[in-house]
């Protein structure tokens, strides 16, 4: 089995998490952070947004069971890619939507989905979802890891992460575990 690794954020990791865990071919989702300039953040660190960070998930998958484009076609569908620095009541630069490249080969799928999406004119607003390369990723603290599963009536979890993880499920029930 061969492993490939996508670095994506998208507003709060929780809501990531809770979709892309779902999805077959995906074996693990870790929460964290990357972007940022300072190391071992914390989530309090990044939430202050002085750090630079976004909130990531880095999902380790099986190509052969789901492409990094698949995985892109959901990123475009559970968050705005329109708003900067923002996903609904989440503001700040650790919400921003980016896309951290591991190969110039996942550059080049990221700008091209960018570019069909623009083309086909999907959002009534410009994509600006940051291209940027992989950098470090600190993982966030074990609280965070598989967040919505382990709290699915949290009242964020229930306002926010649950409707995008419905969303996703409707829509990509074909590629679910």
């Amino acid at each position: 089995m061969s492993q490939a690794i996508a670095t994506l954020a998208g507003g709060c990791f929780w809501c990531l998490d809770g979709v892309y865990t779902r999805l077959r071919g995906v074996e693990r989702v870790v929460s964290g952070y990357m972007g940022g300039h300072i190391e071992h953040p914390t989530y309090k660190q990044v939430c202050n947004a002085d750090t630079g960070h976004a909130e990531v998930v880095q999902i380790h998958y099986d190509p052969n069971e789901i492409r990094f484009e698949d995985l892109l076609e959901v990123f475009f569908v559970i968050h705005d890619p329109t708003t900067l620095n923002r996903q609904g009541n989440d503001v700040g630069p650790q919400y921003r939507s980016a896309i951290f490249y591991h190969s110039p080969e996942q550059r080049a799928a990221a700008e091209a989905a960018i570019a069909a999406l623009t083309a086909e004119r999907a959002f009534a607003s410009p994509i600006v979802t940051e291209l940027a390369p992989a950098s470090t990723f600190w993982p966030a603290e074990g609280y965070h890891q598989g967040y919505f599963d382990a709290n699915p009536y949290q009242p964020y979890c229930m306002a926010v992460v649950a409707p995008k993880v419905r969303k996703a499920v409707k829509k990509f029930a074909a590629r679910l575990k």
